[in-house]
């Protein structure tokens, strides 16, 4: 995979000008996030399933003591069904809800490159349909024959349906640490 060698030359990652994305492998096409919100990288290890919970949100994680909801964005995004395999990564997020910081899990098929990207190399994306809705893509970024997507993990992961399912579990998290 051909890399831009700004994204390699850390000593002068200050002076170019632009935003740093971390970039992923779904089905075989390229998606992005800002590397600011990115926590860590862990390889896949099996999840606590959570009962009444869409199938795409796979269960939860004990990240040190905090207790993480899973998602995987490969069946979030209804594509195809694939076995986890060893390059297959959770990507662990800080997700920005109205005033309130959460910390969340996205699986993903595996961790590709570090890119910086200018505004000027971002497009705006196009309003069509697809397995992504165009409101969760920040842009498009043409880098040699491919298309890098880049994504706003703020508007995917407070999506209505998400936002709604993931503050039941919330509650109900709570109520329990209470009792």
């Amino acid at each position: 995979m051909s890399v831009p060698q700004q994204a390699h030359d850390n000593q002068g990652v200050e002076e170019i000008e632009g935003k740093q994305y971390l970039s992923f492998l779904l089905d075989n096409e390229e998606y992005a996030i800002d590397i600011l919100r990115v926590q860590e990288l862990r390889g896949w290890v099996p999840v606590t399933r959570v009962p009444d919970m869409p199938e795409y949100l796979k269960g939860v994680l004990n990240l040190r003591g905090a207790i993480i909801p899973v998602i995987d964005l490969r069946e979030r995004f209804s594509l195809p069904e694939v076995s986890y395999s060893p390059t297959t990564v959770v990507i662990v997020i800080n997700v920005m809800s109205g005033d309130t910081e959460r910390i969340m899990g996205i699986i993903v098929d595996a961790v590709a490159e570090t890119y910086v990207f200018s505004e000027q190399q971002v497009q705006a994306a196009p309003q069509v349909g697809g397995a992504i809705h165009s409101d969760f893509i920040t842009g498009l970024v043409a880098l040699d024959e491919r298309m890098i997507v880049l994504m706003d993990i703020d508007a995917l992961m407070n999506s209505e349906e998400l936002s709604i399912n993931l503050s039941k579990q919330e509650t109900e998290q709570e109520a329990l640490s209470v009792e």
